[in-house]
């Protein structure tokens, strides 16, 4: 059984209330509001809702730099590892952006540092960062797993 909540919808099946109800939870993102979806979560909000650009909640509080957030969404099971329609990662998202907060954050969540188009770890030789993450990313609980879960399906 697949979860509806990853599935995209078909053209013409979301209403202009949903559309615009979604567009909420995105500028909320953005913008940090933690107390939006602490309701909203709960409530049955899909915590890996995903813009027309593959950009989870999780991306956009990841590149606006909202730590807090990003816990919250990660809590209430946004995939730290869900990359965007790029191929681009939250984690490489918060490197580019130097946001250590939200860094450490994903990190602390399971996101793979070698994941994603560019990686997150090629970011950090990228952006000269090496020196503040590079140990951390090497012994980082989910390096390595990302790919090898997508590609057995979650069959270990």
């Amino acid at each position: 059984m697949s979860d509806i909540s990853n599935q995209p919808a078909r053209a013409g099946s979301l209403t202009p209330e949903m559309i615009e109800f979604a567009s909420r939870m995105y500028d909320a993102a953005r913008k940090g509001d933690v107390a939006t979806f602490e309701q909203a979560l709960p409530a049955g909000l899909p915590p890996n809702l995903t813009n027309d650009k593959g950009d989870t909640l999780l991306m956009l509080a990841a590149y606006h730099g909202h730590a807090d957030l990003v816990k919250v969404l990660i809590q209430h099971g946004a995939d730290p590892n869900r990359l965007n329609d790029r191929g681009q990662s939250p984690l490489a998202g918060a490197v580019f952006k130097k946001e250590d907060a939200v860094i450490q954050g994903l990190l602390d969540g399971g996101a793979d540092p070698e994941y994603g188009q560019p990686s997150a770890a090629e970011c950090i030789t990228m952006f000269k960062q090496e020196d503040i993450w590079k140990l951390k990313f090497d012994v980082a609980p989910g390096k390595g797993q990302a790919g090898k879960t997508r590609e057995t399906d979650g069959k270990e």
